[in-house]
């Protein structure tokens, strides 16, 4: 018997997969739990149709990632921050204040998407941080740590 899986399920498939079970466990288990349909032929136009809808969906979401990763890759950012008398800044630069100075450029990005080569950088420079958009769209962002 075939079904079309409502969610991902382990040593089966994934969601929206047509898979092949036996006639058993489809009716007792897999259709009461609202696990899986039966796929006649309605639901396969239905998925068919959802499948669609979802593609062109994606497709919107990672053409507006790849607008904002070429905007991202254009600007260098200048982080101020407070330095000693020997050239170390106190403190530190992170993800944190790399999502404010994207903010103030009318780009807005989580922080958690933002990933630099070392955890905390500590002293004036130039950097580069890589900025996770979409799953398949990462842009580089340059900024310059300079003395306040």
């Amino acid at each position: 018997m075939e079904v079309i899986l409502k969610q991902d399920m382990d040593n089966l498939g994934y969601a929206d997969e047509i898979v092949k079970v036996r006639p058993g466990y489809a009716r007792n288990y897999l259709i009461p739990r609202s696990l899986a349909i039966i796929a006649n032929e309605e639901n396969r136009k239905v998925l068919a149709e959802t499948q669609k809808q979802r593609a062109h969906k994606a497709q919107k979401i990672r053409g507006a990632a790849e607008s904002v990763a070429k905007q991202l890759e254009a600007i260098t950012l200048k982080i101020g921050a407070k330095v000693g008398e020997s050239g170390k800044i106190y403190g530190s630069v992170n993800a944190l204040q790399i999502a404010d100075a994207l903010s103030k450029h009318g780009v807005i990005v989580d922080r958690k998407k933002i990933h630099l080569d070392t955890e905390h950088i500590k002293s004036l420079g130039t950097y580069t941080a890589v900025v996770n958009l979409h799953k398949d769209v990462k842009a580089k962002v340059n900024f310059e740590v300079i003395a306040e």
